[in-house]
Order: structure tokens, then C-alpha cells, then sequence
């Protein structure tokens, strides 16, 4: 009985979040309020539960990627800023041209994620091309979204080797890996999600065209390109795209004094990291993210609003992030207060023991069920990795699997169900393109079934090949 009163609390406490987030209220203000709701349902003395275990998580998460969040927002507020993104964006999508709309936006979006820019940054830099090349060609808009989650969400979130974004940095804190493991596996991954993806999008299109159904009748962020706004040359533009990779490919591959952050172990400060190898990654991208923002500054600054300039772009990067990590910190405070209730436990338990004998297996089915759990990528990866990581290192060990492997296919993973209606990102697609869910998520969650299908796919590709 008091089970499933357990477990039904934390099924009631999701329902709610869903609810809410769904509705647009703010998952910072509503993750501990439910958090909370299912720690009393379960026994747990509520304030004690909020400063003790919802804070310290939360907390944790921000000490380990609030450079990221930061230098990432900045970087890519002062691309877009100063027009270099749109210049990258308008030449791919002239070269492609509009008969192949969708490999025009989807390979734009994937070139500006690969470079460093927020995934978020470049749907907005993105979507006005995109509009116009659909009207052109006469595609429904409605199939806006389910290409921008595939330039922005696939190869280039979590597959793709030395990708910056967060999470392919996540595993590195708690894996000891770097940003490139496994980069064979990751790379035919890559390949084989986009291929899929693509064809089925042009597909849509097909079923679409059949049906006499064009571009359609919208009068939601109907955006104009104005033509005659200066643009840096796109030769220019790019170059800062590449110091980040070059930089950070450099330092990851560098080798670092193992014995820097001892001094600080000393110290007994709080969350310190338990080795260099545990913070390699975040120190590679954080002084590729710099080398990044001070090339674009540099290229850029002439093109940029006289109004407020530079200055401008950098303190709205700045304050951007805020939202950002907040929003994935109180995910991830609200996951772990559910990880640690009872019901949990018990659901926890049941699902180590599905494909027991197969940790990738079983690490890629708990972390996709985590970021669903958190609406997250991220958060539910970090929590996941934060409660099983050693479990599924020591099983991974014991079968000859390699920590890069585990890296990569938990990456990977993770951008499966954290994509239900309520995640954020799905949502602010969607208020970009002036869309509904009931107009545009099916296929959204199309790619999303895809993502989780390749990751499983791998892991059987993996296991028959050994490829690393």
C-alpha cells in the first residue's frame, strides 16, 4: 500500500509539472513546488527536503555547467548580433538552394550548433531563412519545426565527436572521458539518424505536395529578410566557428598536470572535482568559447547595432544564460528529490534489472526514461549519470566495454523523451515559428522516436563490431 501510494505520488507530481510547464508557467518557480508535493505524499518532511536535497542538486549543476551556459549564450547572442550567423545561414541555404529546403536549414543549423552556437541561438537566426525558403518552395510551414529539431538536435547535440554543446560535455564530469569518445560509433550514428530523419521529412513533403497542401496561410512571426541590411562575408563569419573547435579540440587533447587541483582538495572547499580529468572538457570549451566570442568581436564589430554594440550583445548573452541554467537546474533539483522518494527506488530497481546482462542497454533506456522524467536532456542525464554512473562503469568494465562507448550512447540517449510536449525547447520552437503542437509536433516527435531508436541501434552495432 505504501508503495504505491509512493509511486503514485511521483506519477501524480510529474502529471502536475507537465501540466504546468505545458501551460507556459515557469518550471523554476513549479519543479520545487512539486518536488516537494510528492516528498510530503511520501513521508519526507517538506522545508528540510527544499534547503537539503532540491538546493544542494541544483546547486551542483550550476557549479559544474554555468561556464558553458554563460560563455555559450555569449558567444552566440554576439554571432547573431553582429549578422555572422545569418550570413552562414543565407550561404548554405543559397548554395543548397530551395529545391532541397529541408538539407538547406537542417545542414545550417548543424554547421552553427557544431561551431559552438546555443541550439536555442541558432533557431532564431534560423527561422527567418527558413520561412522564406519554405513560402518559396511552397512546403508547409508546419514542417518547420520537425527540421529545425533535426539540424539542431541530432547529429550535433549528442553524436557527433568534440560537438560543444552540453550534453556531450555532461558524461566527461562523471565518465573521466573527453568530448571526442567514441568517435567512430558517434560519427556512424550521426549519419544513420540524419539519413533517417531526412528521408522521412522529404516524405512528409511528398504526402504534403499529393495533397495539393503548400505553404499555407499564416499570420504568426511572418517574418520579412530585408536584403539590403549589411552582412559580414560568410568566409569571415565562419572563422570563429573553428577557433572554438580547433581550441578545444587542442585542449582536450592536451596534457594536463594532474596534480592542478590538488591544492584546492586541500582546501576542503565544496564540490571540488575529483580529478583533472573529471573538468578537462569544461576548461577546453571554456577557453574555446572565449577564443570564440573575442574572434567574433573582433570580425564582427562593424556590423553590429550602434546602438548599445558590442557591450549590448555581450550583457544580453550574459543575462540570457541566467534563465537557461536556472530552468535546467530546477529540472534537475526536481529529479533528484524524486530519484531519492521510495516509489522510485522501487522503479529503479525494476528497470537496473531489464537487460541486466547488457549495461548499455539498460544505461540508455534509464537515462531516456530520466530526461522524459525532467523534460530535459540535460538534467536527466546529469541525474541519471549522478546515481547509476559508477553502477553502469563498473558493469561496462567487468563486459571489456570502454567508458568512451558508455559516453557516447548515454549522450546520445538522452535527447529521446526529454522531448515530450513540455519540454522547453519544443515549446520555444514552436512561439519562434508561430506554430501549434497540434500542428507541428507529430513530426517533432517523429525525429524524437528516431533519436531513441538509432541509440538502441548502436548499441546492438557496437556489440556485434567492437567499433570505437
Amino acid at each position: 500500500m505504501l508503495t504505491a501510494i509512493a509511486i503514485g505520488s511521483i506519477i501524480l507530481s510529474l502529471f502536475l509539472l507537465v501540466t504546468f510547464a505545458y501551460r507556459g508557467f515557469s518550471v523554476i518557480l513549479f519543479a520545487p513546488i512539486f518536488a516537494m508535493f510528492a516528498a510530503g505524499l511520501s513521508g519526507i518532511n517538506i522545508l528540510p527536503g527544499y534547503t537539503e536535497l532540491f538546493m544542494p542538486k541544483a546547486v551542483t549543476y550550476i557549479k559544474a555547467f554555468f561556464p558553458i551556459f554563460l560563455l555559450g549564450a555569449v558567444f552566440g547572442k554576439v554571432m547573431e548580433d553582429t549578422g555572422m550567423a545569418r550570413s552562414i545561414a543565407l550561404k548554405v541555404i543559397r548554395c543548397i538552394g530551395e529545391k532541397r529546403a529541408i538539407a538547406a536549414v537542417a545542414l545550417a543549423c548543424m554547421i552553427l550548433t557544431y561551431g559552438g552556437i546555443s541550439m536555442f541561438v541558432c533557431v532564431f537566426a534560423i527561422y527567418p531563412f527558413a520561412a522564406a525558403l519554405y513560402k518559396e518552395a511552397n512546403i508547409p510551414k508546419r514542417l518547420i519545426p520537425a527540421t529545425l529539431v533535426l539540424g539542431v538536435f541530432t547529429a550535433t547535440m549528442d553524436w557527433l565527436p568534440g560537438t560543444p554543446q552540453i550534453q556531450n560535455i555532461i558524461p566527461t564530469i562523471y565518465l573521466g572521458t573527453t568530448t571526442y569518445s567514441a568517435p567512430i560509433l558517434g560519427t556512424i550514428g550521426a549519419i544513420i539518424l540524419v539519413a533517417v530523419s531526412y528521408i522521412y521529412l522529404e516524405w512528409r513533403v511528398k504526402v504534403a505536395k499529393d495533397k495539393n497542401e503548400g505553404y499555407g496561410h499564416h499570420t504568426i512571426n511572418e517574418t520579412v529578410i530585408d536584403d539590403t541590411i549589411p552582412l559580414p562575408k560568410w568566409y569571415f563569419s565562419i572563422i570563429p566557428l573553428f577557433v572554438v573547435l580547433v581550441v578545444n579540440f587542442g585542449l582536450s587533447m592536451y596534457s594536463w598536470n594532474s596534480d592542478l587541483i590538488v591544492p584546492f582538495q586541500k582546501m576542503g572547499i565544496p564540490l571540488v572535482a575529483k580529478s583533472v580529468q573529471n573538468v578537462i572538457s569544461i576548461w577546453a570549451l571554456v577557453v574555446g568559447l572565449l577564443a570564440g566570442i573575442i574572434v567574433a568581436c573582433i570580425n564582427g564589430h562593424k556590423f553590429i547595432s550602434k546602438e548599445g554594440g558590442i557591450q549590448a550583445a555581450l550583457n544580453a548573452g550574459a543575462i540570457g544564460s541566467l534563465l537557461a541554467i536556472m530552468n535546467t537546474a530546477s529540472e534537475v533539483g526536481y529529479g533528484n528529490v524524486i530519484a531519492s522518494l521510495p516509489g522510485f527506488t522501487d522503479i529503479a530497481n525494476f528497470l537496473l534489472g531489464i537487460a541486466q546482462g547488457a549495461p548499455l542497454l539498460n544505461a540508455a533506456l534509464m537515462v531516456n526514461i530520466l530526461a522524459g522524467v525532467t523534460g530535459s536532456a540535460s538534467g536527466g542525464l546529469s541525474i541519471a549519470l549522478e546515481l547509476f554512473g559508477h553502477h553502469w562503469l563498473e558493469l561496462t568494465a567487468a563486459a571489456g566495454i570502454p567508458p568512451e562507448v558508455l559516453h557516447r550512447i548515454v549522450a546520445a540517449a538522452s535527447g529521446g523523451l526529454d522531448s515530450l510536449p513540455h519540454n522547453g525547447a519544443v515549446i520555444t520552437i514552436l512561439a519562434v515559428c508561430g506554430l501549434t503542437h497540434r500542428e507541428s509536433y507529430k513530426d517533432m516527435f517523429a525525429i524524437t522516436i528516431f533519436k531513441v531508436l538509432v541509440a538502441f541501434f548502436m548499441v546492438g552495432v557496437y556489440m556485434l563490431t567492437g567499433i570505437v
